[in-house]
């Protein structure tokens, strides 16, 4: 490439695409080898398999062959893919940059991943998590430095500049001084949401690249407003970490809790878009529902305890929820632990063809040399040494059969060791009601239960600590309560990245979980706010604010309609006047939805939409995708997605979440808001 083209972007462009189209070829016909060569190694073992050497090394090669070529054509249709995309949009930006001693500038191009004409040359352009261009989002024209493997590089930014290029055509470029530019910005954020997040490489903000470019904390704690873009900084992050440390971090070392599937949908795509394989993605309540499967036939989730409490408003269950998930109830579970272990047990003497233990050995084996073994582990334990015992002093193995009739004899010293009675006996200890007595097929736990007794479980039995993870992210972290955090941190001994927005709390009270993070993490962790909300428009944001009380959010000022606030004699009113405003199309918007408060609600919606012909989508806890179009859902399944349309049905101002609702609701919407209700009330 010629030199004075460096600093021209536009022709820098037409050959930087010409290079992208010629490596696309090349990559294209080595994928057609490649297929020849696989075709040639399975023609060639079929053709010869009946002759090949009787111990199988021929054969053996011939597979190692196979599987090798294979991975090299996945490869190269990844590399070609990546390309493909670069090659539509190669860079958005550039750092012409002039190190400290030298006398010439030199630019370096942004886009969304590396490219050089050849592996170890120098980049043509760098990916945007790059050290090099954390100049672009942080550093002001003048004198600069960066932060390289190498150590601190200082110089000096000269320009920066920001381009807009669409299927390899230049839209826009200019120059740019101190900051990503508001107009470009407004640009971005006043575009049709999409049908998934949209990544954020062009517009990171200074705040936002600090937080992405972190390597210090183990535990980084992001307290974000609605709309503030704190989901989407967790991912650039995540794909940041995975550039920064290859060698010891892969994708399958990361595993992100989100809230239900229809999300984990809604963001699956942003690492495969930053150039990175996507990551394993799990909700909570399902995890703790398979853990508990060998104590109960079923479980509540959040969202069922969520729909009853709506239903059923009562305040004293809502204080014992809250009791069983505090610190106290960790604290009495302990209590309560330490006075088990005697009431638990009946020891009695155990004799085995010959060989006896006595009652005063079992207290001191049990007590003494275990006593560090979970509770109802630790009778197998003693078995074991037990059955050692004999096996060294007989000289013969003792067969699985008599293991078996062994551990029933230990087993039976237990008063009991089903986990569900061994929790009613905590509540009664506790004072408080127990769960019904009822067989295994008949146990359903409610929501408030689930997670103490899963606590209870792994304090009693060992629990899988999951170390292939080494970084966990947890969304939503205002709706985890204390014994989940409980869980979580001695399930995870690894890095962490939790988000969340205290104000979105799927309760009656907005929950600070930092009060109580130090006594669960130690000073291990750093939290960092953030009160720039980028998503609503003013007028949306200043409705949210009048229903929140937050008045201290910092707004990105990008106007649109009023909020339209209106009440309706009856639903055939309510559904003619939604159908009138929502604005879905090729040259309108992408995404739309009713929003009610209970799952009923937004099935009831759905149907009459549905009788009348309308193309609209319908989103309960069991979906698993995001739709664009119209859909209908409710306000606690909204929560991390954003329409660009919302039309809010809240009938029941009584609702003891009426303005948690009012509130996720109206923050949902990226330019136009309705808040509706109707006479009816059902």
């Amino acid at each position: 490439m010629k030199e004075y083209s460096y600093f021209d972007g536009i022709q820098f462009l037409k050959e930087v695409t010409e290079k992208l189209k010629n490596r696309i070829e090349e990559i294209e016909q080595t994928l057609s080898e490649g297929q020849r060569e696989i075709a040639s190694i399975q023609e060639y073992y079929w053709e010869n398999y009946a002759e090949m050497d009787q111990y199988g090394y021929e054969e053996y090669d011939n597979q190692q062959a196979l599987f090798s070529q294979i991975n090299t054509n996945q490869e190269k249709l990844l590399l070609k893919q990546r390309f493909e995309k670069m090659y539509r949009e190669p860079f958005f930006g550039r750092v012409d940059f002039l190190f400290q001693g030298e006398s010439e500038k030199e630019p370096f191009y942004i886009g969304i991943g590396n490219f050089a004409l050849r592996a170890g040359m120098t980049p043509l352009i760098y990916d945007w998590r790059a050290p090099v261009c954390s100049l672009f989002y942080d550093a002001d024209n003048g004198d600069a430095a960066y932060e390289a493997p190498s150590g601190t590089v200082k110089g000096r930014v000269c320009a920066k500049w920001q381009y807009k290029i669409r299927n390899g055509k230049m839209i826009y470029a200019f120059e740019c001084d101190t900051k990503i530019d508001d107009e470009i910005l407004q640009q971005e954020l006043g575009q049709n949401g999409d049908i998934r997040l949209k990544n954020i490489v062009r517009t990171i903000q200074k705040e936002q690249n600090a937080i992405i470019r972190n390597l210090n904390d183990k535990i980084l704690v992001i307290q974000g407003a609605a709309g503030s873009g704190k989901t989407s900084i967790a991912l650039h992050r995540i794909a940041y970490l995975l550039y920064h440390d290859r060698k010891n971090l892969k994708s399958s070392n990361i595993l992100i809790l989100s809230p239900n599937s229809v999300f984990a949908d809604y963001i699956s795509h942003i690492l495969p878009e930053l150039g990175e394989e996507n990551i394993q993605e799990m909700s909570f309540d399902v995890f703790a529902y398979h853990e508990l499967k060998d104590i109960a036939e079923d479980c509540e989730d959040k969202y069922q305890d969520l729909e009853r409490r709506m239903k059923y408003p009562d305040c004293v269950q809502a204080d014992t929820f809250n009791s069983k998930q505090s610190a106290q109830f960790a604290g009495e579970i302990e209590g309560f632990l330490a006075v088990l272990e005697d009431e638990l047990m009946e020891f009695k003497e155990i004799t085995f063809k010959g060989m006896k233990l006595t009652e005063e050995e079992l207290i001191r084996l049990f007590y003494f040399k275990f006593q560090d073994t979970p509770l109802l582990e630790r009778m197998d334990a003693v078995m074991e040494y037990f059955v050692d015992s004999y096996e060294t002093l007989y000289s013969r193995d003792i067969s699985d059969e008599e293991k078996d009739y062994l551990k029933r004899k230990f087993d039976a010293l237990y008063m009991t060791k089903d986990i569900y009675e061994i929790y009613n006996r905590l509540l009664a200890w506790c004072g408080m009601d127990t769960l019904p007595e009822v067989p295994y097929e008949r146990r359903k736990l409610c929501y408030e239960d689930v997670y103490p007794m899963l606590y209870l479980k792994y304090r009693l039995k060992k629990k899988n600590v999951h170390k292939n993870i080494k970084h966990l992210v947890i969304d939503e972290m205002q709706d985890y309560s204390y014994i989940q955090y409980l869980i979580l941190h001695r399930l995870f001994s690894c890095r962490m990245t939790i988000l969340g927005d205290k104000a979105q709390t799927l309760g009656t009270e907005p929950q600070d979980v930092l009060k109580f993070f130090t006594k669960i993490f130690g000073k291990k962790y750093r939290s960092i706010e953030i009160k720039k909300s980028y998503r609503n428009t003013v007028e949306i944001a200043k409705f949210a604010e009048r229903i929140s009380g937050i008045t201290d959010l910092e707004l990105f000022h990008r106007h649109g309609k009023e909020v339209d606030e209106q009440q309706f004699q009856t639903e055939k009113e309510l559904l003619d006047m939604i159908l009138k405003n929502v604005s879905i199309g090729e040259d309108t918007y992408e995404t739309a939805a009713i929003l009610t408060m209970t799952e009923g609600e937004a099935w009831h919606l759905f149907s009459l939409l549905k009788k009348w012909n309308v193309h609209v989508n319908y989103v309960d806890r069991n979906s698993s995708t995001f739709q664009k179009g119209l859909t209908v859902t409710t306000f606690y399944l909204a929560k991390g997605l954003e329409f660009d349309q919302v039309f809010a049905v809240l009938n029941d101002d009584k609702n003891p979440l009426y303005k948690q609702a009012a509130y996720i609701c109206a923050t949902r919407a990226l330019h136009e808001l309705y808040m509706y209700q109707t006479g009816e009330q059902r």
